[in-house]
């Protein structure tokens, strides 16, 4: 993981570990954890063990072999392919989260939880399988404890309240330019932003608002899910936390702040169960665009609604049942 990759990757597989240890399993993480404290707080809160991340095909077989492990879940985009297949071929069955591009990884399993992906058709090694779709989103205990039972009603507040996160980390500084795309819409709001570091807080806090609009810097939280339960609008980055903002029936706006997400992005729009608040690249140029965007998101409770409603329709929360249900299978 590390700073610059974000928090996505542990929050899928903290989902995924709940799952397996709710039914009995033991689990344990090889990562870098300690480089993103809060993310290592959530991992440490769960009472699993953290292992230090491990480079090689041979460190791997030699810590897998030294735990004694009955099987292994790889989420990583920095691995060599001949890690995964080194462990592929010592026997020990494997899980490998994507997003897309199997980028060479040799698995036994395949999970890629992204909207889409059922359509997409990658080459698998022989004897593979891959769980493609929203059926397959992992989401944390959290998550589901606050999915709304029913689709979310229409609220007629007042002034609207805006939840603003991107990521554990907000790696590519996306927190001051869609306050200043809110702000240049002109209508008046309540936000609350979450600001990782204290260089971007000092940005945020920089952007001047029109009269009626307030914003409130905050750091990392381990209260997001309450956050986005409590607010008319939510704005992130368009990574993992969509299916997480959909699941609760938020009416979720979206950035895209890094190229490996314009596929997802650009589908959970075209669906309709978010709204596109543009690139970050655009973003950084001029706010105008994406004011236009957020502007009937602040006065429209009915689009909130619409855009609401159809995002719970899509992830029913039971994803990561589904891929524990194939990997045990996998295992026996």
């Amino acid at each position: 993981m590390g700073p610059t990759r974000g928090v996505g990757h542990v929050m899928r597989s903290l989902a995924l570990a709940e799952e397996l240890v709710g039914r009995g399993a033991e689990v344990v993480f090889v990562c870098d954890s300690h480089t993103v404290p809060w993310a290592n707080d959530q991992i440490l809160a769960r009472d699993i063990p953290v292992e230090p991340a491990v480079w090689t095909a041979g460190e791997h077989l030699e810590l897998f072999a030294r735990l004694g492990l009955d099987a292994v879940v790889f989420d990583s985009y920095d691995l060599d392919a001949e890690v995964f297949t080194a462990v592929r071929k010592s026997g020990i069955p494997t899980l490998a989260i994507v997003d897309g591009d199997l980028r060479g990884a040799e698995a036994d399993l395949y999970v890629d939880q992204n909207l889409g992906s059922e359509l997409d058709q990658p080459i698998l090694p022989t004897g593979a399988t891959r769980l493609a779709g929203l059926d397959y989103v992992l989401l944390r205990n959290e998550i589901l404890a606050l999915r709304p039972p029913e689709p979310p009603a229409p609220q007629q507040t007042g002034v609207p309240r805006v939840f603003a996160f991107f990521g554990g980390t907000d790696a590519f500084g996306a927190g001051p330019y869609v306050v200043a795309a809110l702000a240049a819409t002109g209508v008046p709001f309540e936000a609350t932003v979450v600001a990782p570091g204290e260089d971007l807080a000092k940005a945020i806090a920089a952007v001047d608002l029109a009269d009626g609009q307030h914003v409130e810097v905050i750091g990392p939280t381990s209260q997001l899910a309450k956050a986005v339960t409590a607010s008319d609008l939510v704005l992130s980055a368009s990574g993992t936390s969509t299916w997480e903002l959909l699941c609760l029936g938020a009416t979720a706006g979206l950035v895209c702040v890094v190229d490996n997400q314009v596929m997802g992005y650009e589908r959970a729009v075209a669906t309709g169960a978010a709204a596109g608040v543009g690139l970050l690249s655009d973003l950084k140029q001029d706010q105008t665009a994406a004011a236009a965007v957020l502007r009937p998101l602040l006065t429209d409770p009915q689009e909130r609604t619409r855009i609401a409603t159809a995002g719970w329709e899509l992830v029913d929360g039971q994803g990561r049942a589904r891929v524990v249900d194939e990997f045990f299978h996998l295992i026996s």
